[in-house]
């Protein structure tokens, strides 16, 4: 893999809008705050952290194919034009900027909404709500938003797919077809995505929100931070008695990456799901450097949740805490994968 550099961050969380909203909730390692989200005909609410309203309207959203989308699209945009901010600014031409959308669940309020008045009365159903339910919706608006945009794309999966779209734009950048590439993992949330957590998650606490991250071969609008490696997908069936196992996959994709370094952070995906963390901890039982779990303070995000992470691993050696993080993520149903991240000139690989 050739020298790949981050060059931009971006994100939206429960935290707030803006890496440094994330980054502060993250320092203080303390779980935000649960919000109730009611769910028709039950007493009890379900809990969720929601991403709260900006301290100002960012002047994306005044964008006419802003208007009247959903929120993922909000975060979406928002997130991406953070991470661009600095490749944009330097006063040459605009760069070729890819893009590629990874979500999990997509767009599910406006889905909600299109079923809902659907059954009501398929005569009144409102048109206009119908392009917001297709989980291309984000890209293209934030392929609009940017511009110059030759490839856009759009990649849906576990969790652990935000990964696959990071190497995507690895591959799109070796073989010249864009200049620059922004990838963004994005969710939003609602009683129907909040109750299936529920049912397969009780302790796990549904968030939303987006991250995104800027690539270029280019190492002077880099951060200081290089995309060292990332490791095979390890896929998984999670049925019984087939042959590869999450634990196994997990198992896999950790003897890809390098031993445990007390200058070195694992940045990993456990929450408050003894099930599905019970494979990550096994499989990273042998790690005794520091360590930070993004979900347990942000929440459940899902696509967005891997997003953070990796946002979190490049911010840590941007501010020059670490020289090298390795990011674990064992999706909910398909693969475990990791990667690495490392000070841009330190070239550290893994074994």
């Amino acid at each position: 893999m050739s020298s790949v550099f981050i060059c931009g961050l971006g994100a939206v969380s429960p935290a707030g809008w803006g890496v440094t909203a994330m980054q502060q909730a993250l320092e203080k390692d303390q779980p935000l705050p649960i919000q109730p989200l009611p769910r028709p005909r039950w007493e009890k609410p379900l809990r969720s952290r929601n991403v709260p309203p900006p301290p100002s309207r960012p002047a994306c959203l005044a964008h006419p194919r802003l208007r009247r989308t959903s929120p993922i699209s909000h975060y979406a945009a928002a997130s991406a034009l953070e991470a661009v901010l600095t490749l944009r600014g330097r006063g040459q031409p605009d760069p070729r900027i890819g893009v590629i959308v990874c979500l999990h669940s997509g767009c599910v309020q406006y889905t909600c909404r299109f079923f809902e008045e659907t059954l009501r009365d398929p005569a009144t159903a409102s048109p206009l709500l119908f392009p917001e339910t297709v989980f291309a919706a984000p890209a293209s608006h934030v392929a609009a938003l940017l511009g110059n945009a030759p490839l856009v794309y759009t990649l849906v999966g576990d969790p652990a797919s935000y990964l696959q779209g990071l190497a995507l734009a690895t591959d799109w950048l070796e073989n010249g077809r864009v200049d620059a590439c922004v990838v963004i993992g994005a969710e939003e949330t609602n009683w129907m995505r909040a109750d299936a957590l529920w049912h397969l998650e009780r302790g796990a606490i549904i968030s939303e929100g987006a991250g995104a991250l800027c690539l270029s071969l280019d190492p002077t609008v880099s951060l200081g931070v290089e995309l060292a490696a990332i490791t095979d997908a390890h896929t998984f069936r999670p049925a019984r008695g087939l042959r590869t196992s999450r634990q196994n996959a997990a198992h896999a994709m950790r003897r890809q990456l390098p031993p445990c370094s007390p200058s070195e952070l694992l940045c990993d995906g456990l929450g408050n799901s003894p099930r599905t963390d019970l494979s990550e901890s096994s499989a990273w039982g042998d790690w005794t450097g520091p360590r930070i779990s993004v979900k347990r303070v942000l929440g459940e995000g899902l696509m967005a949740g891997a997003a953070w992470q990796c946002i979190a691993a490049a911010d840590a050696i941007a501010r020059g805490q670490f020289a090298a993080v390795n990011v674990s993520l064992v999706g909910c149903n398909q693969q475990a994968i990791g990667s690495r991240f490392v000070r841009a000139d330190s070239h550290t690989r893994p074994a």
